[in-house]
């Protein structure tokens, strides 16, 4: 799969969430903007840091109307260890085929052990890429507040 563009349509992932249930996107997100991250696991402290940047962030994210998933591939025991460390209020999903996930979405995916490389998109309402943050490694990854500005710019533009 070629990496995703501006424009493109965000394909449709199932998010397999703590404690139960699923989360499907780009249909959860619909009618907000979304903030979609692929984070390489709880061990990375890249991803942690990221993710508690956007939950410190959630507030004016909220505001702003903007939505926000991650997803991994831990299991759900350590995926559930980092939310609650870290006090993440937004869904987390676990569990995800890294190959398949990189076979919709492009994304990087390391070769052992097998996780996606930090990779993170914004969504407009309708479900369709605006912006797409792809890294090979720990570092290059998209942040609350480029979300916030390019969220801001799009609304008057």
């Amino acid at each position: 799969m070629a990496l995703l563009q501006p424009g493109d349509k965000f394909p449709t992932l199932t998010l397999t969430l703590t404690g139960g249930g699923t989360l499907d996107v780009p249909d959860a997100l619909a009618g907000h903007f979304g903030v979609v991250l692929f984070n390489r696991g709880s061990w990375c402290p890249y991803c942690v840091a990221q993710l508690r940047s956007f939950q410190r962030a959630l507030p004016q994210l909220e505001e702003a109307g903007i939505k926000v998933v991650s997803l991994s591939v831990d299991d759900e025991a350590a995926a559930q260890e980092m939310i609650d460390k870290h006090k993440l209020t937004f869904p987390v999903g676990y569990g995800a085929d890294a190959d398949a996930i990189a076979g919709l979405t492009g994304a990087f995916v390391n070769p052992e052990p097998r996780y996606l490389q930090s990779t993170g998109f914004l969504l407009d309402a309708d479900g369709k890429v605006a912006v797409s943050v792809y890294s090979s490694g720990a570092i290059g990854r998209l942040v609350p507040d480029d979300v916030l500005g390019m969220v801001r710019y799009l609304s008057t533009h």
